[in-house]
């Protein structure tokens, strides 16, 4: 009984928050590997970006709301993601064309543009504070658990109660379908072989009548849509700040790196190893080791080896190991 209430522990604690918050950093970096792979730029906007599109996310879903509109049991923000796509779309596009295609015809270092995006990080960081100001925004509506602490000790007897949040399991769900949907785009149609060829090689690209501009634009449509989910999941899950979503850049470009830049499978294995990582770290073991280890040798302390609030400092050890070890990643991809 002891072992699998300690099962129940870890599982409850460890495993499932670590699978959802790896779910949405995989398909953060996913968007950051698609515009370092094809753009041939790091953008530090990302996060922001996902801020803004989340932000309209909120609020179409508030619109939903105030008109008795719902999903029963799922989130409304579900039918209101296509609008922040939409939204978030057009903002990237209207930058690119403002800002990132003048530097791209004068054939600017990455560096340029790595500075060009940080500035338009602020913009962007400034927008959303202005919209719907700084403080958490709960967003979460339908069924909160699918999976209810109570009935599940009540069902099993055990000591441990494992509660699934419905968030969780949206997560999961929805971040396979996007997954799968992103990787037959890229391999299974002429556009997502378009892009490929464009990332292997511009020039060679180019010679075979490849528009450039088709590739950049269609490439930050996919990104819209990837970050939008990515930022909306995160939302339903924990709350809405735009502070947050400024802090996730690390972890979601530590994803990226960690699987390999430039490669779509190493920013899915990225996601889930920082997610792991994260919280398995910061995650007090005491209850755990309780469960396994004899009275006498049960830990008095709660063995956890970094506070919950340095979690991001995590993402940024393992981040700096790699870069001096192993800088191509564990999937070693200069293309998508």
């Amino acid at each position: 009984m002891d072992f699998l209430n300690a099962i129940v522990a870890l599982s409850n604690f460890v495993i499932i928050p670590a699978v959802a918050y790896g779910s949405q950093l995989a398909l953060g970096a996913l968007g950051v590997t698609l515009i370092y792979g094809i753009l041939r730029f790091s953008n530090f906007a990302h996060g922001d970006t996902m801020a803004f599109g989340t932000m309209i996310v909120i609020m179409v879903t508030w619109l939903f709301q105030s008109w008795g509109i719902s999903l029963g049991p799922l989130p409304t923000a579900l039918l209101a993601i296509p609008f922040g796509i939409a939204g978030t779309a057009a903002l990237v596009l209207l930058t690119d064309r403002s800002v990132y295609r003048f530097y791209r015809s004068q054939k600017a270092k990455p560096v340029v543009f790595v500075i060009v995006s940080i500035g338009v990080m602020f913009i962007y960081n400034g927008l959303t504070r202005f919209v719907l100001g700084a403080d958490d925004v709960r967003f979460d509506d339908g069924a909160r658990f699918l999976i209810n602490v109570r009935d599940f000790k009540e069902m099993t007897g055990l000591e441990e109660g494992l509660g699934i949040k419905s968030t969780q399991a949206l997560t999961v769900v929805t971040a396979i379908l996007v997954v799968t949907a992103l990787f037959w785009f890229l391999g299974k149609t002429r556009t997502g072989k378009s892009m490929r060829a464009y990332s292997d090689n511009e020039d060679l690209a180019l010679l075979s009548g490849i528009n450039p501009e088709r590739v950049v634009m269609v490439t930050w449509l996919i990104v819209a849509g990837l970050i939008t989910i990515a930022g909306t999941l995160y939302g339903l899950d924990k709350s809405y700040k735009p502070f947050t979503y400024f802090q996730l850049l690390l972890p979601i470009f530590a994803a990226a790196i960690v699987g390999g830049l430039g490669s779509p499978l190493g920013a899915i294995a990225g996601g889930f190893t920082i997610a792991f990582s994260e919280v398995a770290i910061t995650y007090a073991w005491k209850k755990v080791l309780t469960y396994l280890m004899p009275d006498s040798l049960a830990p008095s302390g709660l063995i956890q080896l970094m506070a919950t609030e340095y979690k991001f400092a995590v993402s940024f050890m393992i981040l700096v190991v790699v870069l001096l070890f192993k800088p191509t990643g564990l999937f070693k991809g200069k293309s998508v």
